[in-house]
């Protein structure tokens, strides 16, 4: 059974803004909490025990005056308070309590009457009966009394929270992540050449000493290889001369030698100059500089140099050209498709645009394998070929001159059985 996972941003700022977010939520919740707690239920009980003193003193007052004033008391509640009062009760609809004000104002008028009240509701108003004095008084007052929305003021508080959070922190986090950004795309692109461009010691301490320590890591990195690819270059090149002294010894031999014996010194002397030609063409490789080169007529270039016909397939966009160095694609695919031809059958090559395919259909590479098969000298059990030979380094160099330019290289499986080995070049 498969394991869920949950899925997290994967960029700084998109996790910088979710972190806010949610912390910036939690603060609105509390403060929204004790808001509410503090501030709008002691403002929404003060007035509704307000209203319901208004209401029964206005109930009051209406008793107690004369009735030839009453009707100048009735106009004025209504001109100045919204009030409506009627010695005339109706039967009416009882109000739906849907809003906690309504519960909270018929409560208070209850403890004031010391009588059950119920909240009744008509012609755009609410009602309440107020027994006074022998009197059924029927008083009705307007709706937009009736509640604070503290819904309304979560709701502004949020947006114009949110709002406030992602501008600062898109400031803040841009600020921070665009030399990050930059740092990591230097990082990506850092191949070991010569040509690297140091990150500029600029911004926060930090990112200065982040900055200061690539730049050195990077320049030693560079030096490094450097000194090795030349040491290599110079050590395979001296090696050249012994080799040649040791074939001149080896012709001037006397004719009672034994041939076998011969033969195996020979065959020695082959596998030396091959290894030494494998570090020679990789230190020429891993040095060269990039061209302009219309990549599908570079690769039906270097397929014709075979003798053995060897299909080739042409996909994507004609005359399409890269910037790469020319002699390690050369050697990158020479070295491929003469490993398949050593190991495989019924080998072809296909060009898709900026990846290049070589296919064959053998006996292919097992799936845990397919990483090893890089290292210098690893060799699967099937391969070892006392006719076939070879070096050991073949996919070894590939996989060096890729990295050293900046190129991908992967085996999959072949659609007919096999390997297909894909180099990309962007």
């Amino acid at each position: 059974m498969a394991e869920s996972r949950t899925v997290r941003p994967g960029s700084l700022l998109a996790r910088t803004n979710l972190t806010l977010a949610v912390s910036s939520l939690l603060i609105v919740i509390i403060a929204i909490a004790a808001l509410n707690f503090f501030v709008i239920e002691p403002i929404a009980e003060l007035s509704a025990d307000d209203e319901s003193a208004l209401l029964v003193l206005s109930a009051q007052t209406w008793v107690e005056l004369p009735p030839n004033a009453r009707p100048s008391f009735e106009l004025e509640l209504a001109q100045n308070h919204d009030l409506f009062v009627t010695a005339e009760p109706r039967e009416l609809a009882v109000a739906p309590l849907d809003q906690p004000y309504l519960k909270l104002l018929q409560d208070k008028l209850s403890e004031r009457l010391n009588i059950p009240v119920v909240l009744r509701e008509a012609d755009e108003l609410f009602w309440v009966d107020v027994p006074m004095g022998g009197f059924d008084i029927q008083i009705g007052f307007s709706p937009g009394r009736r509640d604070i929305q503290p819904l309304y003021v979560g709701i502004i508080i949020v947006g114009l929270g949110a709002g406030v959070v992602f501008l600062t922190s898109l400031f803040i986090v841009q600020r921070i992540t665009r030399p990050l950004v930059q740092a990591a795309e230097r990082v990506e692109t850092f191949r070991g050449g010569e040509n690297f461009e140091p990150l500029p010691e600029v911004g926060p301490h930090e990112l200065v000493s982040l900055a200061r320590n690539f730049n050195t890591m990077a320049r030693e990195i560079s030096t490094l290889l450097s000194n090795r690819t030349t040491l290599l270059a110079g050590v395979s090149h001296d090696l050249r001369t012994p080799l040649t002294r040791m074939r001149l010894a080896l012709e001037l031999l006397p004719q009672g030698v034994d041939p076998k014996l011969i033969e195996r010194f020979e065959r020695n002397l082959e596998s030396m100059d091959e290894l030494i030609g494998d570090a020679l063409r990789f230190a020429r490789g891993a040095g060269e500089a990039k061209q302009s080169v219309d990549v599908q007529a570079f690769v039906e270039s270097v397929v014709e140099s075979y003798d053995q016909l060897i299909p080739l397939t042409m996909n994507g966009t004609q005359d399409a050209r890269l910037d790469l160095a020319p002699g390690a694609l050369q050697r990158v695919l020479m070295n491929l498709i003469s490993n398949a031809q050593q190991h495989g059958d019924g080998v072809r090559v296909v060009v898709n645009d900026s990846e290049i395919h070589v296919i064959d259909s053998g006996q292919g590479i097992p799936e845990e394998s397919r990483e090893e098969v890089f290292e210098p000298f690893f060799r699967l059990d099937r391969s070892r070929s006392v006719v076939t030979g070879g070096s050991g380094l073949g996919l070894a160099i590939v996989q060096q001159l890729c990295q050293a330019q900046g190129w991908r290289v992967r085996i999959d499986d072949g659609p007919d059985g096999g390997i297909d080995v894909v180099v990309t070049l962007a």
